[in-house]
């Protein structure tokens, strides 16, 4: 198997690269090679397999062309701006997640080898009002820049299968939490902030109230949600090739509580209620509960209380409490 990780230098991607190096296998076959691209050289990863680490920038033309010319059977697109940054700067926004994200489909349209395409959406295609519980069949209604641009990407990843190009799933991951390392600029980078830097020892800024609802998952969901789209059989997900990932539903005041729980008063107190309204505005418009029955169904899991997240952060990052 050759595999190819775009934005293998981000948090996911670099997680999922360093679990495939463990495992040694994706899809019941044993890994051959992985390239690993991003903007930026990615850090070498010890291995079974050859890898190489590619600087390159997707959405430049003739870039994908040459990620591709090798043929891989599994090509991990993870590569986006975010959020925050995707609202700032419209054209950047567009150019890398969308004409990046197109550029790459041609590239493996024009290569013909038809690999598996593992997308990385967002619950960020979905926009207010929301029913109580969004299902599959809800409709993609972004309101904002980041969502509509994945919204599109889901589209072509959609029309390619159809014609054969590719065999794509879309994966529309919850926020995910808590993500380690330092804030980038998702609009959502707060959720895993209040978090990360009380266990830290450091003060966190919250920008919206405690009663903010989101839908979220741990970087180790995440991961097992990218491997089990990479060997799940296409015929079963059948020609509705997004899926909305499973997660769970929690106020940032159930959040708070689940932190003091397991780290203890002391670092709750280090969370500083500071509104934003540019942030609030944003987060108004993202979904709070989803239907994620039919991923369920395929096979794709989750945490089912965020006690499980917080613990994990703790483990992943060895810190004591």
């Amino acid at each position: 198997m050759k595999v190819l990780v775009t934005g293998a230098a981000g948090m996911l991607g670099r997680k999922f690269c360093q679990e495939l190096a463990a495992k040694g296998v994706i899809a019941g076959r044993k890994v051959e090679s992985l390239a690993m691209v991003d903007i930026v050289d990615s850090p070498p990863i010890e291995s079974p397999f050859a890898t190489h680490s590619i600087a390159a920038d997707l959405g430049a033309p003739g870039v994908a062309e040459q990620l591709v010319a090798d043929h891989p059977d599994i090509v991990l697109h993870t590569a986006a701006v975010v959020s925050g940054e995707a609202e700032a700067d419209f054209d950047k926004g567009y150019r890398i997640n969308v004409d990046g994200t197109r550029y790459l489909f041609e590239a493996i349209r024009k290569a013909n080898n038809r690999p598996r395409v593992v997308f990385t959406s967002s619950i960020a295609v979905f926009g207010a009002p929301f029913p109580e519980t969004i299902g599959d069949e809800f409709f993609s209604t972004p309101l904002t820049s980041y969502g509509s641009q994945k919204a599109i990407g889901e589209l072509l990843l959609a029309d390619y299968t159809r014609k054969g190009f590719l065999d794509g799933i879309g994966i529309r991951l919850p926020t995910i939490c808590v993500r380690p390392g330092k804030p980038n600029r998702a609009a959502s980078s707060f959720f895993s902030g209040i978090i990360r830097e009380p266990l830290n020892g450091q003060e966190a800024v919250l920008p919206v109230s405690d009663t903010v609802r989101h839908w979220l998952a741990s970087p180790r969901a995440a991961v097992r949600f990218f491997f089990r789209a990479a060997e799940i059989d296409g015929a079963l997900v059948g020609d509705r090739r997004n899926l909305s990932m499973p997660g769970l539903s929690a106020t940032v005041g159930e959040m708070i509580e689940s932190l003091e729980r397991c780290a203890g008063p002391d670092r709750v107190k280090l969370i500083r209620r500071e509104p934003d309204p540019t942030i609030m505005r944003i987060v108004e418009g993202w979904a709070r509960n989803l239907d994620a029955s039919r991923a369920r169904g395929l096979g794709f899991e989750a945490e089912t209380n965020f006690d499980a997240i917080v613990r994990a952060h703790i483990e992943d990052a060895g810190i004591t409490v």
